[in-house]
């Protein structure tokens, strides 16, 4: 029997939510954030993005291309601090007042921190 058997390419996990989740919601699963690509039912099976570029709400600051990007649950908005939640990072620089920025979604990535 061989050691691993491949199942997919790994961009999106399983995910049967409690709640009904809409397209677009933003899903934290103990240090994973994956984000619904379509509507999933409650008790449905369904899955999330852990990988791919979406556009999420930003904190408040100047966010540049390439920093390192983690997810604010508390205020439901993607920053530079460092919230132990981390998403990915930063296709694009943003000015403080932006309320979008756009993010390279990606699990198990490593900070610089």
């Amino acid at each position: 029997m061989p050691e691993a058997v491949f199942v997919h390419e790994g961009d999106a996990i399983p995910y049967t939510p409690v709640a009904a989740v809409d397209a677009g919601d933003i899903v934290v699963l103990e240090t994973i954030v994956g984000i619904a690509r379509t509507p999933i039912a409650a008790g449905a099976l369904g899955s999330l993005a852990v990988e791919g570029v979406f556009d999420v709400p930003a904190a408040a600051e100047i966010i540049t291309q390439g920093e390192w990007l983690y997810w604010d649950a508390v205020n439901n908005c993607a920053t530079t601090t460092d919230t132990t939640l981390p998403m990915g990072f930063a296709v694009a620089t943003i000015a403080a007042d932006d309320l979008i920025v756009r993010v390279y979604l990606q699990y198990g990535i490593e900070t610089a921190g």
